[in-house]
């Protein structure tokens, strides 16, 4: 058998591992438009100066020789042609295969802003070629719009901390990762931010960024006629999946990347996707996950991506950790909504129907653990003898003869 991924993320990375897991004698071929395997997760570091490329990486040193793979690096792919079930790479070459992993990822797209396009002075946050214009950035430059404040957003925002470069986040929504937080949790990274010295505008977006003659931008008025002066643009709050090669294969897109179900199958039975080639799980976990029951269902299995903790995000942006699961603002009077604040927490428990839909916690991650077994084990909260966030897991690990789980103050069926 004859396997070949595109794509040396997490997706794609995670992907070669199981393939090689469950078939010793398989064939792997991985071809990948980047030279070296790092993290996006952690560039912010690298621009820093926390980190080398050797701190970015998340993979043995000797990966390919380990895992037994044909690595094709530095090469992009510019086509599939599933009825011969080949790859054509944009060196000419051509790759046979059996089977299919599509882990290509996503890149920057830039929103159409006013004569955003056309500067010269603007780029994404999302690789390593990325990082070294904006390390020259830091150097060179004086003011600094990120726009979006989205994860990848803050990560931008921290990794320019420190280095002389003054700040300013952009963003549309009412506040910060306004998909993995409320407003309240929100308010406390942003007085964060703003004792560091970034600024920071809510509720508008760039209108128009004004360009001298050499096609610089030198500053960006925003929706609300606010003008800020600016000497470079980096974009952080929009991506599009990496399809454009597959656009004549007859594999079937839809409108945000690639589509395939929960087994990773694509339209065609031999082809399989992970990762943010989607458009829609743009997060490392969900990547990984995504790359690994692909890679299982293409060897043979049969698993399946239903796991709720998806749309998990941990996060730790100077200094307060964070972690958000599931839908944390929601819409709709049938939703139960429980909080609990300290000095020092803040922590947010929403269900429906006895089961949780969403949880924040905020400052102290303790009771994350518990929390993840009462979503996992699909336990009946409304039957809870006590308030919610003082369960343990004493109250809840008891199991009958046929594996039911029950409390102790109120044994029946959970």
């Amino acid at each position: 058998m004859k396997y070949v991924v595109l794509g040396s993320s997490a997706a794609g990375i995670n992907g070669v591992r199981e393939l090689r897991k469950r078939d010793e004698s398989a064939e792997i071929v991985l071809i990948s438009k980047d030279e070296a395997i790092y993290s996006r997760c952690i560039l912010h570091r690298y621009l820093a100066g926390e980190r080398d490329m050797d701190g970015l990486c998340f993979v043995e040193k000797d990966f390919a020789e380990r895992y037994g793979v044909n690595w094709k690096k530095g090469v992009a792919c510019t086509g599939v042609c599933p009825e011969e079930k080949q790859v054509l790479l944009e060196n000419g070459e051509t790759v046979s295969y059996d089977k299919l992993l599509i882990a290509t990822g996503s890149h920057t797209f830039v929103p159409p802003v006013k004569n955003l396009k056309e500067a010269e002075n603007v780029c994404g946050f999302r690789n390593i070629e990325d990082m070294e214009v904006l390390k020259e950035v830091a150097r060179t430059r004086k003011h600094v719009i990120v726009m979006g404040s989205g994860l990848v957003g803050l990560d931008c925002a921290s990794g320019f901390l420190g280095l002389g470069v003054k700040v300013t986040l952009v963003e549309m929504a009412g506040w910060l990762l306004n998909r993995q937080l409320d407003e309240k949790a929100a308010e406390c990274y942003e007085e964060a931010f703003r004792r560091a010295g970034v600024k920071q505008y809510y509720g508008v977006g760039i209108a128009e960024v004004v360009l001298n003659e050499k096609k610089e931008i030198t500053k960006a008025i925003l929706t609300d006629g606010t003008e800020l002066p600016c000497d470079y643009v980096v974009v952080t709050a929009g991506v599009r999946s990496n399809v454009e090669f597959l656009k004549d294969s007859g594999i079937a897109l839809g409108k945000f990347g690639l589509l395939y179900d929960a087994t990773g199958k694509t339209s065609d039975d031999d082809v399989y996707g992970a990762g943010d080639v989607s458009g829609t799980s743009p997060i490392w976990p969900v990547a990984v996950k995504e790359g690994i029951i692909a890679a299982a269902n293409m060897t043979g299995s049969n698993a399946k991506m239903t796991d709720f903790f998806a749309s998990k995000s941990t996060m730790n942006f100077l200094g307060i950790p964070t972690m958000s699961l599931g839908d944390v603002n929601p819409d709709g009077e049938e939703y139960e909504v429980e909080v609990r604040e300290t000095k020092d927490s803040y922590r947010k428990i929403v269900h429906k129907d006895g089961k949780i839909t969403g949880a924040i916690l905020q400052g102290d991650l303790a009771y994350g653990g518990v929390l993840q077994q009462l979503i996992s084990r699909k336990i009946d909260v409304r039957k809870v003898k006590k308030p919610l966030f003082d369960i343990d897991y004493s109250d809840f690990f008891h199991m009958k003869d046929n594996f039911e789980y029950y409390y102790e103050t109120a044994p029946e069926k959970l």
